[in-house]
């Protein structure tokens, strides 16, 4: 568990998985039970971060991974200590539509930055969520899911099959590591199923 009075809850998986439904119905769940909530995502969740996830998502402007990696945590920084340190302490109940392990999936795993280099800048931010919900679906869900997304294709959904399979065995990685904070959850059910499950799983391991 963190240090703060406040709960840190990250959604994490692939493209298509459902975290930002997820986020969305946890965040109304919960605040109809009378908790204060902040919903947030990242990159992105201040002004300064969603300028960063403009530029790391657009897929005109090439990135080297390691550029990419900076950028997350650049925007993270300011995500932090802007907005979720602030709400922490406060007591808040903070859900974040991806963190760190994301970073740690898509650039540490699937290309190659590494997991030492990921390591030291997740040191540097020193914010640790107290769950973080892994949401797993099937390629073919994943991929009906993502046909119904308005708007252009972004950077990491046009990377590919084999990007994909990287990324997943990244995110199963993490989880082995830290089995305590990291859960699985199949999202392949409706939102408001998906929800309940998610309720459920910090009842059960936040005692909330």
């Amino acid at each position: 568990m963190n240090r703060y009075p406040g709960l840190f809850i990250t959604l994490e998986g692939g493209e298509g998985a459902g975290k930002s439904t997820a986020a969305k119905g946890l965040a109304e769940l919960l605040r109809a039970e009378g908790h204060e909530v902040l919903a947030t995502r990242e990159p992105g969740g201040t002004k300064g971060a969603e300028a960063i996830r403009a530029l790391l998502l657009g897929t005109e402007t090439p990135l080297h991974p390691l550029a990419q990696t900076m950028l997350h945590f650049a925007a993270r920084a300011d995500h932090v200590e802007t907005v979720l340190r602030p709400a922490l302490e406060r007591g808040a109940i903070v859900i974040c539509d991806r963190f760190y392990d994301s970073t740690m999936a898509y650039q540490g795993y699937a290309q190659g930055v590494g997991v030492e280099v990921v390591d030291s800048l997740i040191r540097l931010i020193d914010l640790v969520p107290d769950l973080s919900f892994f949401l797993r679906v099937s390629e073919d869900v994943a991929k009906a899911r993502l046909v119904t997304r308005a708007g252009a294709t972004d950077r990491y959904e046009s990377m590919g099959e084999d990007f994909t399979a990287k990324l997943m065995r990244g995110f199963e990685a993490i989880a082995a590591k830290e089995p305590g904070r990291c859960l699985w959850v199949n999202s392949s059910g409706t939102p408001k199923e998906v929800v309940a499950q998610l309720r459920q799983l910090i009842a059960e391991r936040a005692g909330r």
